[in-house]
């Protein structure tokens, strides 16, 4: 696990950094050290004006790139006039894009990475149909007529193929576009709603999942310090009742967590074909700690190369919908930090103990793209800190003082000190509780 850890960030950071240092070094900036990893100095060697060196802690590096106040906070410099050679003597849309270089490079990373494994694996997807259980609706999929149970038999008068071609928008925004259903053994057409931009509009969060398929499913992973954890549900599982009720498929299950948020349920397992009973506490969030292996039958579509590059891209832009959903969800207080945010243990955990390289890349993906979104986050001491007072420069005709950058990345580096302190504990608490 720490050996995955390690290489996934030393690649990722090394080209982020990269991104920073050819940016840089492309407008004439002297580049005085490129390090990956965090101080102290296991090895390197100066190439020209630059060191570049490896750092004994393996979870980050930087750049340090002559006039700029960084997380080295090396001042001396800036009490000089400012030379040609200097970061801050260069025109702000350079600073600019020398600061978004390496989330640039950590887009194009993960674009590269997940085009890649659509491009040797192709992209699963569920067939029409696999999905023999009909459907399940949300309140928007109600609102257009679907009902629990529904099979999707044509879109337009066309058979439907793959489950996801609902979605469709060309689909949806045909004229008198129609949904074909299977209900109680009749066929039944359900018009779409003329005003089905507003509505998706208006449902956002639920309109890609106006229905879904009723999907079967039993525990692929059960998280460490979690309540299933201690509960000792294992790999396998299959849970076919909740209180005595069944539960046949995930969306029921799901609801019979959320209506005993915080309460004590009694579970129903099936592993190895024989029934176990125990017992659980949910946390507030609806929630027991498992990640579900979905049991419909998936196929796999291929790709050519040039075909698998925009599925590629909306797979690795989908991490970063995710992620700021997420954090939506935090700051309303809907889901837990403690539970949602997971330090580098936590990350090793993910990789696992094996190496399986489809699973490494596409996690190491996943990274690329989360690291390209928290270093755009505008707080003091990351590169969207950084861009946040260049935009500011540009817009007013003039820079904040050296002084003010200074204090700004103090408190920058103290509010990441405590994100990574809280992280870190965080994980070795799930981990021992």
């Amino acid at each position: 696990m720490a050996l995955q850890l390690i290489l996934g960030l030393t690649l990722l950071v090394g080209l982020h950094e990269l991104g920073h240092m050819l940016t840089a070094k492309w407008f004439g900036m002297r580049v005085e050290r490129f390090s990956i990893g965090f101080p102290p100095r296991l090895f390197g060697r100066k190439i020209g004006e630059t060191d570049y060196q490896f750092g004994a802690i393996p979870l980050g590096g930087y750049v340090k790139i002559s006039g700029m106040v960084d997380e080295s906070l090396d001042t001396a410099q800036l009490q000089d006039e400012p030379q040609p050679w200097e970061f801050r003597a260069k025109p702000a849309w350079q600073r600019l894009i020398v600061m978004l270089g390496g989330i640039i490079v950590n887009v194009i990373t993960g674009i590269v990475i997940f085009t890649g494994i659509v491009w040797a694996v192709g992209e699963s997807y569920l067939p029409a149909s696999a999905a023999r259980y009909g459907v399940v609706t949300n309140a928007l999929g109600r609102q257009m007529g679907f009902q629990d149970g529904d099979k999707v038999l044509e879109v337009n008068g066309k058979p439907l193929t793959a489950f996801d071609d609902i979605y469709d928008p060309d689909a949806l925004l045909a004229t008198n576009a129609t949904f074909t259903v299977e209900r109680a053994g009749r066929r039944q057409e359900l018009p779409v709603p003329a005003n089905i931009l507003d509505q998706l509009a208006e449902n956002r969060d639920e309109a890609a999942l106006f229905v879904a398929p009723a999907q079967p499913f039993e525990v692929e992973r059960v998280l460490t310090g979690r309540p299933a954890d201690k509960a000792g549900l294992l790999p396998g599982d299959r849970v076919t009742a909740i209180n005595g009720q069944p539960v046949a498929f995930f969306h029921q299950f799901q609801q019979k967590l959320k209506d005993h948020r915080d309460q004590p349920v009694q579970l129903t397992l099936e592993r190895k074909g024989q029934p176990i009973q125990t017992s659980v506490t949910v946390e507030k969030e609806g929630t027991l700690g498992i990640q579900i292996k979905p049991l419909l039958h998936l196929e796999t579509r291929r790709y050519g190369l040039l075909e698998a590059i925009p599925v590629g891209t909306k797979q690795a832009f989908g991490v970063v919908t995710a992620n700021v959903k997420a954090f939506g969800k935090i700051f309303k207080g809907e889901a837990s930090a403690s539970n949602s945010l997971s330090g580098p243990i936590g990350i090793a955990r993910e990789f696992g103990g094996t190496i399986d390289w489809l699973k490494f890349w596409r996690l190491t993906g996943m990274l690329s793209m989360v690291l390209a979104f928290m270093n755009l986050l505008p707080i003091p001491a990351l590169d969207g800190g950084h861009a946040t007072f260049l935009l500011y420069e540009m817009i007013l005709g003039r820079k904040p003082s050296e002084s003010f950058l200074e204090n700004a990345q103090k408190v920058g580096m103290v509010l990441l000190l405590g994100l990574m302190v809280f992280a870190f504990g965080n994980d070795i608490y799930k981990g021992l509780f």
